[in-house]
């Protein structure tokens, strides 16, 4: 057995311990009683024209049939192909930045939301969001 510590894993230790969110105690779940409907979506593996297309469809059936709580997983874009081409900006293309602009961007879905924000580490954190939905009139 190795009784050494890579130097890596140190640093990912202290990186990890230095975090504010922490990991969740799913023993004590606060959603018990609660009536949000929340849904789930994955984009891993869609264009950034197709996730565009699911998601504002996604977002429109979600708020007809009275979802509260949306959380969208789009990955953090590590294992993108995007870098092999030359004409595409590794920035723009990554899901995970450019959904939520799609959205923010889109004045008949900003209608029916209330925020949008980075998920929960137990929900993929920086690799995916929440979005909180009105209520239909």
């Amino acid at each position: 057995m190795n009784d050494k510590i890579s130097e890596k894993d140190k640093k990912d230790w202290e990186k990890f311990l230095s975090n504010d969110e922490k990991l969740p105690n799913k023993d004590l779940d606060s959603s018990v009683g609660k009536t949000t409907k929340i849904k789930r979506i994955d984009l891993h593996g869609f264009t950034l024209g197709e996730a565009n297309k699911t998601i504002e469809k996604f977002i429109n059936d979600s708020h007809t049939n009275g979802v509260t709580k949306i959380v969208v997983v789009t990955g953090k874009g590590l294992h993108s192909d995007v870098e092999k081409d030359p004409y595409i900006s590794k920035d723009l293309s990554i899901l995970k930045n450019s959904v939520p602009e799609f959205i923010k961007n889109n004045f008949n879905l900003m209608k029916k939301i209330i925020e949008i924000k980075e998920a929960k580490i137990k929900d993929g954190g920086s690799g995916a969001f929440y979005i909180f939905l009105k209520k239909k009139l």
